[in-house]
């Protein structure tokens, strides 16, 4: 009796893709490292493509000031963008590259990336 109740608890059970320990299917977050659940669905993705429309856009078109620096939560970033004119452009182009590809992160570790 007790090992299919074991059984039946093993199906709610996966491993985190982080730490390696067993958390629930339901969880948001592991509870021994704080990683997110990837298998959990994102009920935000419509705010997270939003999210990189305005990146890209304000990185295209304010890129030299750095505000989509500030937009992401990379304020130290952002001042000094804005102080060397975004690297004379060079860094402003990079990030645009970063951000297409899908690389680039906000100040809470989140990839800012088109949902395609």
């Amino acid at each position: 009796m007790e090992e299919t109740s074991n059984k039946i608890s093993d199906a709610n059970l996966m491993y985190c893709t982080d730490c390696g320990k067993a958390i629930s299917k339901n969880a948001e977050f592991c509870v021994n490292c704080g990683a997110p659940n990837p298998k959990k669905s994102n009920k935000n993705s419509q705010t997270t493509n939003n999210r990189f429309l305005s990146t890209i856009l304000l990185c295209w078109f304010l890129g030299i000031f750095g505000i989509h620096r500030f937009y992401t939560g990379h304020t130290t970033i952002g001042v000094i963008q804005l102080l060397t004119l975004g690297g004379c452009g060079i860094w402003t182009l990079i990030d645009f590259i970063i951000l297409l590809t899908g690389n680039f992160k906000d100040s809470n570790g989140n990839p800012i990336k088109a949902n395609m």
